[in-house]
């Protein structure tokens, strides 16, 4: 029998299938061909239709499906991994009323800012290991404040992977990861965060049933299955958010562990099962996927909002030229980039930055000395030096790293980009063969069977 796992991010939905004996990848898709847009109606917004990772999830079944010529019926479990902290509002139908508001979405800042100043450092240390900034909850209960109407309707608030799951099966759910990573969890209490929800006035009925990220969950229903090719019946096994799932997908199960991503955002992942920490506004402490009440373990989290998103841009100024060839020509540029220097600030409010909204910044450019090979170089290092000045925090935060685990994608395939953090931290950079996707469909192997201790990626 085979696994599928879906990765949902911003910019794509990817898809993987995966032998449940073996580990061994055996088909990946992603969608759309282009990256998948962004709807920003204010500064500081960003948005997008749930609705089309949907489409792009089913467009992906289908090609998989396709591609490794099998049927759906070969398909024995599920898993999801998406992209963190969004916001889904759904009604009684289990259907988006209307677009979500994702990761990197600012708006919800002064609401997370009143939070933490009236509950109060003491209260988000101990219970929420967060403040709550501009997560989940904070952009919740920018809805509340702003669109009234739309609030009312709600019959469920969700996590990206659990308005998937839910397409999927029609049945509403989510993790304590889940929550932990919107800032809906009481740590203290083991439970939903009842001084968060009255301050922000949200009504507590709105949280989905809570299940584990390793089980069977739900299963797909008769309409997801005409929908994607996939069998009525086959289980949900496994979900979890993009980066606790990367460092699954990594191999990372223990303290000290650490992984890294250099996608749309990059972050730097690491396990522990210690709560201290002193960072408490730059560092985001959130539930792992194997965290138990009676055996804790929990993710430090730090991102840079703008990672891949930076070179993104660069990439669609210069023409849509490939990466593999930008990259070829940051390393016929010298190291220092000739002085040029690229700030990578321009995704919204970075969390490392206390939450402020510094923008991105191209600094020093002389028209004299400097070319399209010093502008790709010097965006390459302003994102590894963005990088490595949140790996100082962390480690300010306790968090001792000596080698960095890293899957063979995104920023992390540029030498300059990778050799760039090597070095300035003098740590190691060990680049595995694995993607989100493969993770989630081995994650889904172990929630099949009920156990993720003993199941490593391929």
């Amino acid at each position: 029998m085979i696994a599928i796992g879906y990765d949902i991010g911003s910019s794509f939905v990817k898809a993987a299938l995966v032998d449940d004996q073996t580990g061994k990848s055996i088909a990946r898709a992603r969608v759309p061909e282009i990256e998948i847009p962004i709807e920003a109606q204010a500064s500081g917004w960003a948005e997008q239709d749930p609705n089309l990772w949907w489409q792009y999830l089913c467009d992906a079944t289908k090609i998989l499906l396709t591609k490794a010529d099998i049927s759906g019926n070969q398909i024995s479990s599920i898993g999801i991994s998406y992209q963190m902290h969004g916001l889904v509002l759904v009604d009684q139908q289990l259907k988006a009323l209307r677009n979500a508001i994702i990761w990197c979405d600012s708006r919800a800042t002064p609401f997370g800012e009143k939070a933490y100043k009236n509950l109060g450092k003491d209260y988000s240390q101990a219970q929420l290991l967060n403040s709550p900034g501009n997560f989940t909850a904070s952009k919740l209960a920018w809805v509340i404040e702003n669109e009234p109407a739309v609030y009312q309707k709600v019959y469920k608030f969700m996590l990206p992977g659990d308005f998937l799951a839910a397409q999927l099966s029609g049945v509403a759910q989510t993790t304590i990861t889940g929550l932990s990573e919107g800032i809906f969890w009481d740590f203290k209490n083991d439970q939903i965060a009842d001084a968060l929800f009255d301050f922000f006035k949200i009504d507590p009925a709105m949280v989905p049933d809570i299940v584990p990220n390793f089980t069977p969950q739900a299963s797909v229903s008769k309409a997801a299955a005409q929908a994607t090719g996939l069998v009525e019946g086959t289980p949900i096994t496994y979900r979890a958010g993009d980066q606790p799932n990367n460092a699954y997908t990594l191999g990372a199960r223990s303290t000290g562990d650490v992984v890294a991503t250099g996608g749309t955002s990059g972050v730097v992942y690491a396990l522990t099962d210690q709560l201290s920490g002193v960072e408490l506004t730059k560092v985001n402490t959130f539930a792992h996927v194997d965290y138990q009440p009676n055996k804790k373990m929990f993710g430090k989290l730090l991102n840079l909002n703008g990672a891949g998103i930076q070179y993104r841009w660069l990439h669609q100024l210069m023409g849509n030229i490939g990466y593999e060839q930008l990259n070829l020509s940051a390393e016929k540029a010298p190291i220092g980039s000739k002085g040029l220097s690229v700030f990578p600030f321009g995704n919204g409010a970075e969390r490392m930055l206390d939450n402020k909204i510094v923008n991105g910044h191209i600094s020093n450019i002389n028209f004299n000395i400097h070319n399209n090979d010093c502008m790709v170089r010097a965006t390459l290092e302003g994102i590894a030096f963005a990088m490595v000045y949140g790996i100082e925090i962390l480690k300010n935060d306790g968090v001792i790293i000596e080698n960095l685990k890293v899957g063979n994608d995104n920023l992390f395939l540029s030498d300059v980009f990778s050799k760039t953090i090597a070095d300035t931290l003098g740590i190691s950079i060990q680049m595995l063969e694995a993607t989100g996707a493969e993770g989630a469909a081995m994650a889904s192997i172990a929630g099949l069977n009920g156990s993720e201790n003993n199941t490593q990626s391929s």
